[in-house]
Formats: C-alpha cells, sequence, structure tokens
C-alpha cells in the first residue's frame, strides 16, 4: 500500500489494542504499520519491538538510527495513518542531519555488555 492511496484512519485507542507479539501494531510519523509478520525479522529482537507495541515508535524508531533498509521494509508494512493526522515520509538516513550527540558512550556500554556476556559464557 502506497502512501498516496486513501489509507484507513485508526485511533490511537484503536492502535493500542494491537500490542502483542501475535497483533502487533505502531505508530511512525503519523502512519500505522503492522509489524506482526515482520518480528521475527527484526534484527534487534522481538523485545525491542514489544517495548512500543500499540505506542508511536516514532522517537524509538529514529533513535536506533534505522538504515535506509530498514526504512523501506516499513513501508511495505503501512496499513493505515492516524485519525486527524498526516503521514511523513520515513526519511533517508542519507538526508539527516548530523546528530550533535555523541553515539561513543552507547557504544562503549554496548561493548561493555557483549564482553561481559562471553565472559560469563565462558566461565
Amino acid at each position: 500500500m502506497s502512501e498516496g492511496e486513501d489509507l484507513k484512519a485508526y485511533t490511537l485507542d484503536e492502535v493500542s489494542q494491537h500490542n502483542t507479539v501475535e497483533d502487533l501494531w505502531v505508530v511512525y510519523n503519523g502512519g500505522v504499520y503492522d509489524i506482526t509478520k515482520y518480528i521475527d525479522e527484526h534484527p534487534g529482537g522481538e523485545e525491542v519491538v514489544i517495548d512500543v507495541a500499540g505506542m508511536d515508535a516514532t522517537e524509538a524508531f529514529e533513535d536506533i538510527g534505522h538504515s535506509d533498509d530498514a526504512r523501506e521494509i516499513l513501508k511495505g508494512l503501512l496499513i493505515g495513518k492516524v485519525e486527524g493526522g498526516n503521514i511523513k515520509s520515513p526519511v533517508s538516513t542519507a538526508t539527516q542531519p548530523e546528530s550533535t550527540g555523541s553515539s561513543m558512550p552507547m557504544l562503549a556500554i554496548f561493548v561493555l555488555l557483549i564482553a561481559a556476556g562471553v565472559y560469563f559464557y565462558i566461565k
């Protein structure tokens, strides 16, 4: 379904009813996406998606810094729009402004967590 078509409008309350692994919708930039079939393929695991199930996931999606491929996949999962809202197209990572913050602290924490996990797994 493309963004130019007449899309069904859903209230945020309707979206919030779809909050399980078996039936998982999210809102992103005013669009409603059914990601139920994609959850098993999500590279970050299903837990991170479940955290935003039935909610507006725009901030969480942008904070992670998803690739252009992820944005293309998202387009294919579009089922509607938020009632009274407009859908904003996913912005390509190539056109996004550079972040003023540094991701180095998060990267360092991630590396430390992986190292700790490996250490405890080996022991």
